[in-house]
Protein backbone atom coordinates (compact mmCIF):
# COMPACT_ATOMS: atom_id res chain seq x y z
CA UNK A 1 0.00 0.00 0.00
CA UNK A 2 1.04 3.60 -0.32
CA UNK A 3 1.65 5.94 2.60
CA UNK A 4 -1.51 7.83 1.57
CA UNK A 5 -3.59 4.62 1.66
CA UNK A 6 -2.21 3.81 5.11
CA UNK A 7 -3.35 7.21 6.37
CA UNK A 8 -6.80 6.81 4.79
CA UNK A 9 -7.19 3.37 6.43
CA UNK A 10 -6.02 4.82 9.75
CA UNK A 11 -8.51 7.68 9.78
CA UNK A 12 -11.29 5.42 8.52
CA UNK A 13 -10.67 3.14 11.50
CA UNK A 14 -10.45 6.07 13.89
CA UNK A 15 -13.68 7.61 12.62
CA UNK A 16 -15.55 4.29 12.91
CA UNK A 17 -15.12 4.42 16.71
CA UNK A 18 -14.51 0.67 16.80
CA UNK A 19 -11.93 -1.14 18.90
CA UNK A 20 -9.24 -2.73 16.74
CA UNK A 21 -5.97 -4.62 16.49
CA UNK A 22 -3.87 -3.46 13.54
CA UNK A 23 -0.89 -5.52 12.46
CA UNK A 24 1.40 -3.15 10.60
CA UNK A 25 4.27 -5.10 9.12
CA UNK A 26 7.49 -3.20 8.35
CA UNK A 27 7.01 -3.92 4.61
CA UNK A 28 3.39 -2.74 4.52
CA UNK A 29 4.12 0.51 2.68
CA UNK A 30 5.95 0.06 -0.61
CA UNK A 31 9.35 1.78 -0.64
CA UNK A 32 8.80 3.49 2.70
CA UNK A 33 8.35 2.74 6.37
CA UNK A 34 4.80 2.29 7.62
CA UNK A 35 4.17 5.19 9.98
CA UNK A 36 0.73 6.24 11.17
CA UNK A 37 0.20 9.86 12.21
CA UNK A 38 0.78 10.55 15.93
CA UNK A 39 -2.64 12.25 16.04
CA UNK A 40 -4.22 8.95 14.96
CA UNK A 41 -2.39 7.05 17.71
CA UNK A 42 -3.53 9.62 20.28
CA UNK A 43 -7.13 9.57 18.99
CA UNK A 44 -7.38 5.76 19.20
CA UNK A 45 -5.14 4.97 22.19
CA UNK A 46 -8.01 3.71 24.36
CA UNK A 47 -9.38 1.34 21.69
CA UNK A 48 -6.44 0.21 19.61
CA UNK A 49 -3.55 -2.20 19.72
CA UNK A 50 -0.71 -2.09 17.20
CA UNK A 51 1.68 -4.92 16.42
CA UNK A 52 4.12 -5.85 13.67
CA UNK A 53 3.13 -9.52 13.84
CA UNK A 54 0.51 -11.70 15.48
CA UNK A 55 -0.55 -15.36 15.47
CA UNK A 56 -3.35 -14.67 12.99
CA UNK A 57 -5.18 -17.97 13.38
CA UNK A 58 -5.29 -17.56 17.17
CA UNK A 59 -6.43 -13.94 16.95
CA UNK A 60 -9.19 -14.77 14.46
CA UNK A 61 -10.41 -17.55 16.76
CA UNK A 62 -10.86 -15.16 19.70
CA UNK A 63 -14.55 -14.44 20.41
CA UNK A 64 -13.88 -10.68 20.65
CA UNK A 65 -12.99 -10.47 16.95
CA UNK A 66 -15.92 -9.14 14.94
CA UNK A 67 -14.32 -8.66 11.55
CA UNK A 68 -11.11 -9.00 9.57
CA UNK A 69 -9.63 -6.60 7.02
CA UNK A 70 -7.65 -8.78 4.63
CA UNK A 71 -6.04 -8.83 1.19
CA UNK A 72 -7.93 -12.13 0.75
CA UNK A 73 -4.99 -14.44 0.29
CA UNK A 74 -6.00 -18.10 0.46
CA UNK A 75 -4.53 -18.77 3.91
CA UNK A 76 -6.15 -15.70 5.46
CA UNK A 77 -9.47 -16.50 3.79
CA UNK A 78 -9.45 -20.10 5.05
CA UNK A 79 -8.42 -19.01 8.56
CA UNK A 80 -11.25 -16.48 8.62
CA UNK A 81 -13.79 -19.03 7.37
CA UNK A 82 -12.64 -21.60 9.95
CA UNK A 83 -12.91 -18.99 12.72
CA UNK A 84 -16.35 -17.80 11.59
CA UNK A 85 -15.19 -14.21 11.08
CA UNK A 86 -16.61 -12.00 8.29
CA UNK A 87 -14.18 -10.01 6.16
CA UNK A 88 -13.59 -6.68 4.54
CA UNK A 89 -11.57 -7.66 1.49
CA UNK A 90 -8.96 -5.51 -0.24
CA UNK A 91 -7.45 -7.78 -2.91
CA UNK A 92 -4.38 -6.91 -4.97
CA UNK A 93 -3.13 -9.79 -7.11
CA UNK A 94 -2.96 -13.53 -7.75
CA UNK A 95 -5.89 -15.46 -6.26
CA UNK A 96 -6.96 -12.61 -3.98
CA UNK A 97 -9.62 -11.23 -6.33
CA UNK A 98 -11.15 -14.69 -6.75
CA UNK A 99 -11.16 -15.32 -3.00
CA UNK A 100 -12.73 -11.90 -2.41
CA UNK A 101 -15.43 -12.57 -4.99
CA UNK A 102 -16.32 -15.89 -3.38
CA UNK A 103 -16.30 -14.36 0.11
CA UNK A 104 -18.66 -11.60 -1.00
CA UNK A 105 -20.86 -12.99 -3.77
CA UNK A 106 -20.98 -16.74 -3.13
CA UNK A 107 -20.52 -17.19 0.60
CA UNK A 108 -21.97 -13.91 1.88
CA UNK A 109 -19.20 -13.34 4.43
CA UNK A 110 -17.20 -10.54 2.82
CA UNK A 111 -17.40 -6.99 1.54
CA UNK A 112 -14.94 -5.66 -1.02
CA UNK A 113 -13.28 -2.33 -0.42
CA UNK A 114 -12.59 -0.11 -3.42
CA UNK A 115 -8.97 0.05 -4.54
CA UNK A 116 -9.02 3.85 -4.25
CA UNK A 117 -9.14 3.89 -0.45
CA UNK A 118 -10.85 6.85 1.18
CA UNK A 119 -11.38 7.28 4.93
CA UNK A 120 -15.14 7.86 4.69
CA UNK A 121 -15.53 4.65 2.69
CA UNK A 122 -13.40 2.66 5.17
CA UNK A 123 -15.38 4.11 8.08
CA UNK A 124 -18.67 3.18 6.40
CA UNK A 125 -17.63 -0.41 5.67
CA UNK A 126 -16.31 -0.93 9.20
CA UNK A 127 -19.55 0.44 10.68
CA UNK A 128 -21.64 -1.67 8.28
CA UNK A 129 -19.70 -4.79 9.26
CA UNK A 130 -19.64 -4.14 12.99
CA UNK A 131 -23.00 -2.42 13.61
CA UNK A 132 -25.25 -2.83 10.59
CA UNK A 133 -27.82 -5.43 9.59
CA UNK A 134 -25.63 -6.56 6.71
CA UNK A 135 -22.82 -7.23 9.19
CA UNK A 136 -25.14 -9.25 11.43
CA UNK A 137 -26.16 -11.38 8.46
CA UNK A 138 -22.53 -11.82 7.46
CA UNK A 139 -21.60 -12.97 10.99
CA UNK A 140 -24.47 -15.47 10.90
CA UNK A 141 -23.30 -16.84 7.54
CA UNK A 142 -19.68 -16.87 8.72
CA UNK A 143 -20.70 -19.09 11.65
CA UNK A 144 -22.51 -21.42 9.23
CA UNK A 145 -19.34 -21.69 7.12
CA UNK A 146 -17.31 -22.31 10.29
CA UNK A 147 -19.61 -25.22 11.14
CA UNK A 148 -19.22 -26.65 7.62
CA UNK A 149 -15.43 -26.27 7.77
CA UNK A 150 -15.33 -28.02 11.14
CA UNK A 151 -17.44 -30.88 9.81
CA UNK A 152 -15.32 -31.24 6.65
CA UNK A 153 -12.04 -31.42 8.58
CA UNK A 154 -13.21 -33.71 11.37
CA UNK A 155 -12.64 -37.49 11.15
CA UNK A 156 -14.92 -38.88 8.44
CA UNK A 157 -15.43 -35.35 7.05
CA UNK A 158 -15.00 -34.81 3.30
CA UNK A 159 -11.67 -32.94 3.54
CA UNK A 160 -10.27 -35.34 6.12
CA UNK A 161 -11.25 -38.38 4.04
CA UNK A 162 -9.96 -36.82 0.80
CA UNK A 163 -6.57 -35.94 2.30
CA UNK A 164 -6.29 -39.36 3.92
CA UNK A 165 -7.07 -41.02 0.58
CA UNK A 166 -4.47 -38.92 -1.25
CA UNK A 167 -1.76 -39.63 1.35
CA UNK A 168 -2.47 -43.36 1.18
CA UNK A 169 -2.32 -43.32 -2.63
CA UNK A 170 1.03 -41.54 -2.58
CA UNK A 171 2.42 -43.89 0.06
CA UNK A 172 1.16 -47.01 -1.72
CA UNK A 173 2.10 -46.01 -5.28
CA UNK A 174 5.09 -47.82 -6.82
Amino acid sequence: MTAEQLIEFAWGLANSNQTFLWVIRPDLVGGDSAVVPPEFVEETKERSLFANWCPQEEVLSHPAVGGFLTHSGWNSTIESVCAGVPMICWPFFAEQQTNCRYSEKEWGIGMEIESDVKRNYVEGLVRKLMEGEEGKEMRKKAMEWKKLATEATSPNGSSFVGLDKMVNQVLLSP
